[in-house]
């Protein structure tokens, strides 16, 4: 019986698993400092900037992907300008699906190290400037192991987010095999073509891993509880 299962391509798979890991690496390096500057500043500005980090939650993903398709176009000063820099297009192309795919994902990254960042405070870090720890050194070995918690929960939401994504990739990305086909994709090509036992086998796959994911963020959120001053 487990011989009549087609086994899927795993193409879609593992470009879906390097572009989670991309879009997931650039979003930490991107989101701690936007993070760390939304949960420690005063300014007139917060609100705009907080709703601009929100906005993919609320916007339908096919227009967040024409924009995005807009802004990416050879005719747009983005688009020109890497089309004179690689003499390729960023539309239709892995690197347009990792930008695309890093502003989508962008709250599920910032809002949890946000509300990590507020929830450590600024006595710890106060006490470690007493004793002439340096600003890198009050984030590295104060408040990083103090929001343990929050990067690994934004890790794991924007990781399972972005292999989750369709809008937006299909408005950016098309579907070209090895290039911009991912799992999402690849499961609506199966359906359009009534290949339902290819979009089942994918489907569950999703299914399980979406699943696995909840079941890591609820329990890292009680092993690690959130740590208030």
């Amino acid at each position: 019986m487990l011989s009549s299962i087609p086994l899927p391509d795993p193409g879609p798979l593992i470009l879906t698993m390097q572009l989670a890991a991309v879009t997931t690496l650039v979003l930490l390096v991107l989101g701690t400092p936007l993070a760390w500057w939304l949960a420690h500043t005063r300014a007139r500005l917060k609100p705009v900037v907080e709703a601009l980090t929100a906005l993919p939650l609320v916007l339908p993903p096919t227009v967040i992907g024409f924009y995005l398709l807009v802004l990416m176009s050879p005719r747009a000063p983005l688009g020109a300008f890497w089309v004179s820099l690689t003499d390729t297009t960023l539309t239709f192309s892995f690197i347009g699906l990792v930008i695309a795919s890093v502003f989508y994902s962008l709250p599920f990254m910032v809002q949890p190290l946000q509300a990590a960042f507020e929830a450590v405070g600024k006595a710890p870090l106060e006490a470690a400037a007493t004793l002439r720890a340096g600003p890198l050194d009050r984030f590295f070995f104060v408040a990083a192991p103090l929001a343990a918690r929050g990067f690994l929960t934004a890790i794991v939401l924007t990781f399972a987010h972005t292999v989750g994504e369709f809008g937006v990739v299909l408005m950016v990305g098309g579907n070209i095999p090895g290039e911009t086909r991912v799992i999402s994709i690849a499961i609506y090509e199966h359906v359009e073509t009534l290949r339902y036992a290819e979009a089942h086998v994918l489907s569950a796959i999703m299914l399980v891993f979406s699943f696995v994911v909840l079941i890591t963020v609820y329990t890292l959120n009680r092993r690690f509880p959130l740590k208030t001053v």
